[in-house]
C-alpha cells in the first residue's frame, strides 16, 4: 500500500516538473521575439514619414467576406487591423491560454492544491496590491478606469528573463513563476469579463451559450474532431464579438470544452504499436533493410500505427502543442509590434513623473513586488504552504520583483480601457503604454540583477539541486 502511495506520488511529480518544464521552454524561447518586436515598434513608431506609414497601416480595413456577410465586422463595421490583431488573432492567444489553464487544472501545478496553494495566493497579492496602489495614484482622475494594468505577469517576457540565468534557476522557483503567472492570466480574464463589456446583445449570447453546451456535449461523449470544435469556437467568437462580451473570452471558454482524453489510453497505443512492428520483425532483416518501396500490408501496417499515434494523444494536448508556436513567434510578436509603437518625441518626460505612466509604474515595480513577496510570506510563515524547493527568501524577493513585468496582457487592459475614448483617450493610451513599458523593463532589469546576485554561483541542475 504504502509503495503504491510512493510511485502515485513519484508519477504526479514527473508530471507537474514535465509540463512545468516544457511550459518554460516555450515561454522564454518566444521571449526573445517578443523583445524584439517590441524594439522595432519603439523603433519605426518614431522614424519621421515612416511612423505615419506604421500608424496608418493599423488603421487600414480587414475582410473576409462572402456576399455581403464579414466575419471580421463589429456592429455592423468593417475592423481595422488593429482590432483584428486585438480581438481575432489575441482570442486565439487567450485560447491557448484556456487550454493551459485546463492542463495546469488537471496533470500540472494547479491539480495538487498544497502544490498550487504558495503561487494562487502570491498571485493574489500581485493583482489586488498594485490595482490598490494605482486606485490611490489615479483617485479623482479620468484614467481610474485602468486600474486592472498593472495586475498581469508577462509569462513570456518573465521566463525569457529566467533562461538568461539558465541552470543557475532552481526548477521550482520557475514552476512558482509559471503557475503564478497562469493564475494572474485567469485574474486577466475575469477582469476583462467583468468589466470591458458593453452594449449587451442577450439574444446574441444565449446563441453563444447553445453552442458553448454544444462543445460541452461533444466533451463529454468524446468527439475528437478538431475541425469540429474549432469551427463552431469561431462562430462563438464571432457571436461574442457582436454581443457585448470581449470576445477573446469566447477562446477561454471554447477551449474549456476540448477534450483531455484521448481516443486510445497508452495501454492500447502501445499493444497496437507492439502488434504491427511484429510483422515487420517476421520480416528478413536484409530484406527490409534493401526494400525501397512497402507493399500494401506494410501501408496498412504504418497507417494503423499512425493512426493510433494521433488518437493517444487528447485533442487539448495536440492542440496546445500546435498552437503555443504560432501564438509566441507569430500572434503575440504582431500584438506587440502593433501596440507598443509609442512616439516619444512628441511626449512630456512628465508623463513618467505624474499622472497614469507613474500610476502604471508603481504598480507593476512597487505594487507587484510587494504583493507577491508579502503574501508569500505570509503563506509560509502561517504554515499553509511550503517554500519552493531549494529556494530563498532572497530568491522569492527577486522573483517578486520579476513579476512586475506585465507587458502583454497590460497593454491589452489598456487598450480596452482608453481604446474607445476619443482623442483625450489616445493621450491616455500612449502614456500608459510608455508607463507599461518603462515599468516592465525597470521590473525585469532590477529582477535580472537581484537573481544574478543571490542566486547560488554554481549551476543547479533540472532535478533543482544545488
Amino acid at each position: 500500500m504504502v509503495s503504491t502511495h510512493i510511485e502515485e506520488h513519484d508519477t504526479f511529480t514527473h508530471r507537474v516538473y514535465y509540463s512545468a518544464k516544457r511550459a518554460v521552454k516555450s515561454h522564454a524561447s518566444g521571449g526573445n521575439v517578443l523583445i524584439v518586436a517590441t524594439i522595432l515598434a519603439l523603433v519605426v513608431a518614431n522614424i519621421p514619414g515612416i511612423n505615419q506609414m506604421y500608424n496608418d497601416f493599423w488603421e487600414q480595413e480587414i475582410r473576409l467576406q462572402v456576399g455581403s456577410f464579414n466575419i471580421f465586422s463589429h456592429a455592423g463595421h468593417p475592423m481595422s487591423m488593429l482590432q483584428f490583431i486585438n480581438d481575432a488573432l489575441m482570442a486565439i492567444f487567450f485560447f491557448t491560454i484556456g487550454l493551459e489553464i485546463k492542463r495546469e487544472v488537471l496533470v500540472g501545478e494547479l491539480s495538487s492544491f498544497k502544490q498550487a496553494l504558495l503561487p494562487i495566493i502570491a498571485a493574489i497579492g500581485g493583482m489586488v496590491v498594485p490595482v490598490g496602489i494605482y486606485l490611490m495614484l489615479s483617485a479623482g482622475t479620468d484614467f481610474s478606469s485602468g486600474a486592472a494594468i498593472p495586475m498581469a505577469t508577462d509569462i513570456a517576457f518573465s521566463l525569457g528573463v529566467l533562461a538568461m540565468l539558465g541552470s543557475r534557476v532552481p526548477i521550482s522557483l520557475k514552476i512558482f513563476l509559471t503557475t503564478l503567472a497562469v493564475v494572474d492570466d485567469i485574474g486577466g480574464i475575469i477582469v476583462i469579463a467583468a468589466f470591458y463589456s458593453t452594449h449587451i446583445e442577450a439574444m446574441l449570447i444565449v446563441y453563444a451559450l447553445i453552442l458553448l453546451g454544444v462543445l460541452f456535449l461533444g466533451s463529454v461523449f468524446k468527439i475528437q474532431s478538431k475541425i469540429f470544435y474549432l469551427l463552431i469556437g469561431t462562430i462563438v467568437w464571432y457571436l461574442f464579438l457582436n454581443s457585448g462580451i470581449h470576445p477573446t473570452i469566447a477562446g477561454v471558454l471554447v477551449a474549456f470544452c476540448i477534450p483531455a482524453t484521448p481516443v486510445f489510453p497508452p495501454k492500447k497505443y502501445i499493444q497496437t504499436i507492439r502488434r504491427s512492428i511484429a510483422y515487420f520483425n517476421a520480416e528478413d532483416d536484409e530484406l527490409l533493410n534493401r526494400r525501397s518501396i512497402l507493399n500494401k500490408d506494410q501501408m496498412d501496417w504504418l497507417k494503423q500505427i499512425e493512426s493510433a499515434s494521433d488518437k493517444v494523444i487528447s485533442p487539448l494536448q495536440e492542440l496546445e502543442d500546435s498552437l503555443h508556436p504560432v501564438v509566441n513567434y507569430l500572434i503575440i510578436p504582431i500584438f506587440a509590434f502593433a501596440n507598443a509603437g509609442i512616439t516619444l518625441w512628441h511626449m512630456d518626460a512628465s508623463a513618467l513623473v505624474g499622472g497614469i505612466g507613474l500610476a502604471i509604474i508603481c504598480g507593476l515595480v512597487l505594487g507587484k513586488f510587494l504583493g507577491i513577496f508579502v503574501f508569500s510570506w505570509l503563506t509560509v510563515k502561517l504554515h499553509l504552504a511550503p517554500m519552493p524547493q531549494y529556494c530563498n527568501w532572497k530568491m522569492m524577493a527577486s522573483i517578486s520583483m520579476l513579476g512586475g513585468i506585465g507587458f502583454t496582457v497590460s497593454l491589452f487592459i489598456a487598450n480596452l480601457s482608453f481604446g474607445s475614448m476619443g482623442a483625450h483617450g489616445l493621450e491616455l493610451l500612449n502614456n500608459a503604454k510608455l508607463g507599461i513599458v518603462v515599468g516592465s523593463l525597470l521590473a525585469g532589469v532590477l529582477g535580472f540583477m537581484m537573481l544574478h546576485h543571490f542566486l547560488p554561483k554554481t549551476p543547479c541542475e533540472d532535478s533543482g539541486e544545488c
